[in-house]
């Protein structure tokens, strides 16, 4: 027989990425991090800032406090506060429950009070009004006014898989109006060395477009190779 879970699971030794570090990709848009990853580290396409109709999103950088919650159940969130330093991001899993809000304005102006620098969860939010209100960016599937119980069982600190993406304790994430970007602590200084060359490339393409450049170069001699076949 298997037996009843503790409520909380919690890890409380997160080992965060020097503060320059942080420092050094804060701004950055989330499309630059990603290239310099391959292509990936985005979160799923429907987490997106919370923000007022016609506002320009919040944006934010920090090491992550994960915590599970499950579905239905927000226990976890109150674990994750407590392990919370300044300049940290809460990352909370609910499995993509949407069916009621694991966080709220309260629980936000919390966190704000805090020195919390984000909130991004896969679940949803309510009391979109007071959230704005605390100036605190937070990153959600969306709205609802039905709200969560806070029994558990939930984990703090530990990974977490938040739609396919793993995210553990002490990853960066970065925030803008695209969405979340998890960077792995154990590659970030890689992805700082990549910045520069990716900023350079992605500048020279822009000077290039608003020049007039109406096609990259490099497919003209592919579609004029043996690689592309015409059946006109």
């Amino acid at each position: 027989m298997i037996e009843n879970p503790p409520v909380l699971t919690i890890r409380r030794n997160v080992t965060r990425p020097a503060a320059d570090l942080i420092d050094a990709l804060a701004g950055t848009p989330t499309g630059f991090l990603v290239d310099c990853m391959g292509g990936r580290g985005g979160l799923d396409y429907r987490i997106k800032p919370l923000r007022a109709p016609g506002t320009a999103p919040a944006g934010f950088t920090g090491p992550a406090v994960t915590c599970h919650t499950g579905p239905d159940n927000n226990l976890a969130v109150f674990g994750a506060l407590d392990l919370a330093r300044p300049g940290d991001v809460i990352v909370i899993a609910t499995d993509g429950f949407t069916g009621s809000a694991v966080i709220g304005d309260n629980m936000v102006g919390m966190a704000r009070n805090k020195g919390v620098a984000a909130i991004v969860t896969d679940g949803l939010a309510r009391d979109a009004e007071g959230i704005l209100g605390y100036g605190l960016p937070v990153y959600c599937r969306g709205v609802t006014p039905n709200s969560a119980a806070r029994n558990g069982p939930g984990t703090v600190g530990l990974p977490i898989t938040v739609e396919r993406v793993v995210v553990e304790s002490g990853d960066v994430l970065v925030g803008d109006g695209d969405g979340a970007v998890v960077i792995p602590s154990h590659i970030v200084e890689a992805v700082i060395g990549r910045l520069a060359a990716v900023r350079e490339a992605e500048t020279a393409l822009g000077d290039k477009i608003r020049g007039g450049l109406a096609l990259p170069e490099f497919v003209g001699p592919l579609l004029a190779s043996d690689k592309v076949r015409y059946v006109d």
